[in-house]
C-alpha cells in the first residue's frame, strides 16, 4: 500500500528526507512518515512420510497450474501458527511440525510470503470451499504441476531438494 493521505488523520503527505531512508511519504500534522506497508502472508509445502506433496487447484488463483496452501497472517497471529491453521483449513490435515524454509517478495499482490514447509501424516483430505481439488504428489512429479518459476515452485524445488 503506498501512502497519498494520512490514515490518522486524513491530511495529503509530503515527500520528506529521512535519515538514509531517502523521501518518505510524511504527514506534517502528526509528525509521522508513513513508509510503504504489504500485506504479510504465509505459503506451504504441505508433505508426508511418504515424499509426497499436497498441490492443490484453486481457479480463482489459476486454471492452468497446481498452488501449495496459502493464506494471510491474522493480527495476533504467529507465521507458524497461520500455517497450522490454513493447511487445516483447507486441505484437512494436521500438521505436525513446521519449518522456516524462506521469504518470498510478491510484488503484484504487495505481499510478503513466508514459506515454510509443513510436515503432516497422510489422511483424507477435507477441501475447504476455496479449494477446487487437491492431491497427493510425488516429489519427482512435483514441480511439472506448478508454473517455473513462481513462489510455489521455488518453495518445492527447496523443500524436496532437502
Amino acid at each position: 500500500m503506498h501512502f497519498t493521505f494520512c490514515p490518522h488523520c486524513g491530511t495529503k503527505l509530503i515527500s520528506k528526507e529521512i535519515g538514509d531512508e531517502g523521501k518518505i511519504p510524511y504527514c506534517e500534522k502528526c509528525s509521522t512518515p508513513l513508509w510503504d506497508m504489504f500485506t504479510t502472508s504465509i505459503i506451504a509445502a504441505v508433505v508426508n512420510q511418504s515424499e509426497e506433496v499436497a498441490l492443490l487447484r484453486q481457479n480463482y488463483v489459476s486454471t492452468t497450474n497446481h498452488v501449495c496452501v496459502a493464506g494471510v497472517m491474522k493480527l495476533g497471529e504467529s507465521a507458524e501458527e497461520t500455517v497450522i491453521r490454513e493447511v487445516k483449513e483447507e486441505i484437512g490435515q494436521e500438521v505436525k511440525s513446521v519449518e522456516y524454509i524462506s521469504s518470498y517478495p510478491y510484488d503484484k499482490k504487495e505481499m510478503l510470503m513466508l514459506g515454510y514447509k509443513a510436515t503432516v501424516k497422510k489422511q483424507d483430505f477435507k477441501l475447504s470451499g476455496e479449494v477446487d481439488s487437491v492431491e497427493w504428489v510425488k516429489y519427482e512429479n512435483a514441480l511439472s504441476l506448478l508454473r517455473e518459476g513462481s513462489i510455489a515452485w521455488q518453495l518445492v524445488k527447496t523443500v524436496i531438494g532437502q
